[in-house]
C-alpha cells in the first residue's frame, strides 16, 4: 500500500528536496487514476467553475458545489492528500463563517482546505479548530475582477507585497502556499525565504513542487496556456473515439452479439 500523505508530510518531502506533485481533480474516476499514478495531493478545486461548470471565472462556484465535488473525489482517493477549495464567498464575510466552510470540506472528507490571499485571523481560527490549511498568493482568480483579467502579478517593487503577503500567511499557520502566475525569480526569492512549501502554477521551476489542472494536463482544455503544458492531445484522442463510435453505430457495426445479451 502506499504511504497516505500529510499536510506534515509535505514540509518533509521539501525538506527532502523532493518535488511535491499536485493536481486538480472533480470527480471519482479522475481520483481513482490520480490515486495510481502517485500524485502526491490532489486539490479539489474552484477551476471546476471554468472546465467543468463553463463559467469565465470562477467566482460563481458555491460550497454546496464543494462539498460535492469533494464527496466524489474522496470516494476515488487513498494516499495523495485531499485538499478542498473554498470558494469565493465563503470565507471573506466573517471569521466563524470561514471556519463553518472549512468544517463542511473536511466533512465532505478533504484532509486539509485552500484560500486566497492574506486572510490572517481566518487561517489562525481554521488551524485552530484543527483543519490544515493550504494557502494561495500572486494572482488569486476569485479577485479577477479587481485585476482586471488574468494578468500577472508581482512584477518589480511589486514583488515584495507577494513575499510579505507569503510570510504573513505563514506566520498565521498555513502548511504549505501556491503561488500563481508571479515572475520566476520572485517565486525563488520567497521559495528561499519562506520555511513551508511552496507550489508553483506559472510561477517557474524553484518552487517546492507544482500543480497543474486537469484538463490542462490531458489537452482538454478550450486553449493551451503558457504555464501549462498538454501531456497528451486529450481533445485529439476523445474526438476520435467519438467520431468511430458514430460511424460504428450508424453503419450497424455496433453492437455486435460481443455486446449483446
Amino acid at each position: 500500500m502506499s504511504r497516505k500523505v500529510t499536510a506534515p508530510g509535505l514540509r518533509q518531502m521539501m525538506e527532502a528536496g523532493e518535488k511535491i506533485v499536485c493536481i486538480t481533480a472533480y470527480d471519482y474516476t479522475s481520483a481513482l487514476l490520480c490515486d495510481s499514478a502517485g500524485v502526491d495531493v490532489v486539490l479539489v478545486g474552484d477551476s471546476l467553475g471554468n472546465v467543468v461548470q463553463g463559467h469565465s471565472t470562477t467566482v460563481p462556484v458555491t460550497l454546496e458545489e464543494m462539498v460535492y465535488h469533494t464527496r466524489c473525489v474522496r470516494r476515488g482517493l487513498s494516499s495523495p492528500l485531499l485538499v478542498g477549495d473554498l470558494p469565493f464567498g465563503s470565507y471573506n464575510v466573517s471569521v466563524s463563517q470561514a471556519v463553518e466552510s472549512a468544517i463542511a470540506l473536511m466533512k465532505a472528507g478533504a484532509d486539509a482546505v485552500k484560500l486566497e490571499g492574506d486572510y490572517t485571523e481566518e487561517i489562525r481560527a481554521i488551524v485552530k479548530a484543527g483543519i490544515p490549511v493550504m494557502g494561495h498568493v500572486g494572482f488569486t482568480p476569485q479577485s479577477i475582477n479587481e485585476f482586471g483579467g488574468h494578468k500577472v502579478q508581482g512584477r518589480g517593487d511589486a514583488g515584495e507585497g507577494v513575499l510579505d503577503e507569503a510570510i504573513s500567511i505563514q506566520e498565521a499557520g498555513v502548511f504549505g502556499i501556491v503561488l500563481e502566475m508571479i515572475p520566476a525569480d520572485v517565486a525563488a526569492v520567497i521559495t528561499k525565504k519562506i520555511e513551508i512549501p511552496t507550489i508553483g502554477i506559472g510561477a517557474g521551476a524553484a518552487c517546492d513542487g507544482q500543480i497543474q489542472v486537469w484538463h490542462d494536463v490531458f489537452g482538454l482544455s478550450a486553449r493551451k496556456l503558457k504555464h501549462a503544458r498538454w501531456f497528451a492531445q486529450g481533445q485529439d484522442v476523445f474526438g476520435a473515439a467519438l467520431s468511430e463510435y458514430i460511424s460504428s453505430t450508424r453503419s450497424g457495426e455496433f453492437p455486435t452479439s460481443e455486446n449483446s445479451f
